[in-house]
């Protein structure tokens, strides 16, 4: 969910079919802003229209980037511009950036955002199935398992950032990270640039990594050798280092986590600076937040019965909640 950027306080809502949806003062329109249901594949659960970023310069500009499985089942990240008047998208304008083939149907990732560096940032799954079978997450030569970061500015195809850890070789070059499973919705905090994510696991253990604005490329977050804090498959190579999440949480509590954001609003003033992250299955919200000397403060905040599938944030830095099987959203104010 994303507001647009022109004063009108209408939001943007991605269904998983191919609809994107115009919500204007709590009422759905009944014209999407845009419809490619034709081109998205969303038989299973984890596929469909995943993921959508505007360009920061969106007010002149118009082009916007989507995250979505084809028909086959493959990831498709695409520019698109919106018409003249603003009132919809050109479902015409669409250019291919990336076409990554993805071997099972879970797993997908799908999110997509700007950073505050403004390279578009792009979240890849493992490719799926269970435990990573191809050893995808640590293999450098594929762009499943990573989150990849590429520079649209030209508004013409992508380049490569100078910076990016392989853009000189031992890797593809739009890898930023990897050793991911499944980043299921990540975001930069507006206030620090530091980029919170939330990896699915797989059997034991849901994670939250973090990497603090200024770190250098080339992250290693440990998928397939760890689930969590935990050891999962094999034995690194000696030498090979690997980042721990800040925070994990058992099956116990949950079964897949939702990422979310770091609140800079206004409405819940005592949440300055927490970042709040949520479980698709058990519908709980936690908050974590950051302190001074380094350590983490985590706390469940409260619960819904919802199945969490992804926050939102609107102009003001305001969060909503998005229940991907009650088609409801809930938007985070006092009682």
């Amino acid at each position: 969910m994303i507001e647009l950027p022109d004063g009108s306080g209408r939001l943007l809502v991605l269904e998983q079919h191919g609809d994107i949806r115009i919500v204007d003062n709590a009422q759905v329109l009944q014209q999407p802003f845009l419809n490619i249901a034709s081109k998205v594949g969303s038989q299973g659960n984890e596929q469909g229209l995943l993921g959508m970023a505007l360009d920061p310069n969106y007010a002149n500009t118009g082009i916007f980037y989507l995250n979505y499985t084809d028909v086959n089942g493959n990831t498709v990240v695409a520019r698109y511009h919106t018409k003249s008047d603003g009132s919809a998208a050109d479902p015409a304008s669409e250019q291919i950036l990336l076409h990554i083939d993805q071997p099972y149907a879970n797993h997908n990732g799908g999110n997509l955002t700007f950073g505050p560096d403004g390279m578009l940032y792009i979240g890849m799954g493992d490719g799926g199935s269970g435990g990573d079978p191809k050893g995808n997450a640590q293999n450098l030569n594929t762009l499943l398992g990573k989150m990849l970061r590429i520079d649209v500015s030209g508004q013409s195809g992508y380049t490569i950032p100078k910076d990016n850890p392989f853009a000189s070789g031992g890797g593809l070059p739009e890898i930023w990270a990897y050793g991911l499973r499944n980043p299921w919705r990540f975001s930069f905090d507006k206030q620090t640039g530091d980029l919170y994510i939330g990896d699915v696991g797989q059997n034991q253990f849901e994670e939250i990594d973090f990497v603090a604005a200024g770190t250098p490329p080339g992250l290693n977050f440990g998928w397939n050798f760890r689930e969590g804090l935990h050891p999962y498959k094999g034995t690194p190579p000696a030498g090979l280092v690997l980042t721990d999440p800040v925070f994990e949480y058992p099956h116990s509590q949950g079964c897949s986590v939702t990422g979310g954001y770091v609140y800079r609003g206004k409405n819940l003033p005592e949440f300055n600076g927490i970042y709040l992250f949520g479980d698709y299955c058990t519908g709980r919200i936690w908050g974590m937040l950051h302190g001074a000397d380094g350590t983490w403060q985590v706390k469940e905040l409260f619960k819904i019965s919802a199945n969490i599938s992804s926050f939102g944030q609107d102009e003001r830095d305001e969060l909503y909640l998005l229940d991907h099987s009650g088609g409801v959203i809930y938007y985070l104010d006092h009682k």
